[in-house]
């Protein structure tokens, strides 16, 4: 039975896991506190890169026989590049773990858990679950739906524009909201945009002022691979990971071009308005990818959207208009009727310098 006090120690493991958001990919990012009388004798989280493992933190970093090892997610229970936490535990003497939720990995789905009890540790489980699921969310969608959680981010004018009809858009919101979106992209594993955003903006793409030490894989969704390797992206990916989702026609002289400046390319299924989108977010996926950022463009967006991909939305507005002969955040979503329009949970509304930020997910019914 969880008490007021498992809760606050769980809240605080799960605080210390969403350090590792962006950071741990393929792995989750966990949070671990041993507690023994009401009093902290060590934390951990998941490390950049996936390993060490949260437990093995914070075991490593104090004696916990009779401790109490509160975990955002079920301590693995098979080897892999490291021996299971379970085991760690119960070789450190803990006495009772607590747990938010069970991992669905089928490599451990109940295994941690059932290895804990079977060498008489007291386990707790289900513990503040909605905030970790919230929290693991991009993980636990990967393992159940084979796809990684998408945040689809929009800095916007007051009448919903992106740029005038000359294409100017540096800059439309302030100093301070640019730094909040290089703080989004830290806290995802990577940034997505469509071959027209890269074309018309020659963009990075990478974190800049925040010293992440693993930086997003920067995705380009672009049919014909019709990009210049000329640009940013092309100059800097033998440095951070560039990855190309084309379709089966790109040019193979482009394809030659890319490799040759250390892009990865992934190829894709097309759909009837240009790639599958669904099948990319599967290829995405199945290389590792929890998290993934979407920064435009109109059409890429648009497209996430009809298919239901748009977990988040993270939208930037700035007070300034533009007019309707700029040019649109979103692009036609071909809606009939408004019952149709996607719907989204407003979960956060602040102010970040000059402009507004909004927070929307998807709605819950």
């Amino acid at each position: 039975m969880a008490s007021d006090t498992d809760r606050r120690f769980m809240r605080l493991a799960i605080g210390l896991g969403a350090r590792g958001l962006g950071q741990v990919w393929p792995n989750p990012a966990v949070g671990c506190v041993l507690v023994r009388g009401g009093r902290i004798l060590a934390r951990g989280w998941t490390q950049p890169g996936g390993r060490p493992h949260a437990e093995a933190i914070a075991l490593a970093r104090c004696d916990a026989r009779g401790a109490t090892a509160y975990v955002s997610l079920e301590p693995c229970a098979h080897h892999g590049k490291t021996p299971p936490c379970a085991e760690a535990l119960i070789a450190a003497g803990v006495a009772r773990v607590v747990t938010a939720l069970t991992d669905p990995d089928p490599r451990v789905a109940g295994r941690g858990h059932a290895m804990l009890r079977a060498a008489g540790v007291e386990v707790v489980e289900g513990v503040e679950a909605a905030q970790a699921r919230e929290a693991q969310a991009g993980f636990l969608l990967r393992v159940t739906e084979g796809r990684p959680l998408v945040t689809l981010k929009l800095a916007l004018t007051l009448d919903g524009r992106i740029a005038t009809a000359a294409g100017e858009s540096r800059w439309i919101t302030g100093p301070e909201a640019r730094r909040a979106v290089h703080a989004l992209r830290a806290c995802h594993d990577a940034v997505m945009i469509g071959g027209g955003t890269a074309r018309a903006d020659d963009p990075d793409l990478r974190v800049r002022g925040l010293g992440v030490t693993r930086q997003p894989v920067r995705v380009v969704a672009s049919q014909g691979l019709d990009l210049p390797v000329s640009g940013r992206l092309g100059a800097s990916a033998g440095e951070t990971p560039v990855w190309l989702v084309h379709g089966s026609t790109a040019p193979l002289v482009a394809q030659a071009e890319w490799q040759a400046a250390g892009a990865e390319l992934i190829p894709c299924a097309a759909a009837p308005d240009g790639l599958d989108l669904g099948e990319m977010l599967q290829a995405l996926a199945a290389r590792g990818l929890t998290r993934v950022l979407c920064e435009g463009g109109g059409a890429l967006a648009a497209g996430l959207l009809r298919l239901g991909l748009v977990d988040e939305m993270v939208v930037f507005t700035a007070g300034k208009v533009i007019g309707a002969d700029g040019r649109a955040g979103m692009g036609p979503l071909g809606l009939a009727a408004l019952a149709k329009a996607p719907r989204f949970d407003l979960v956060q509304v602040r102010a970040v310098g000059a402009d507004v930020l909004q927070v929307w997910r998807r709605f819950s019914g």
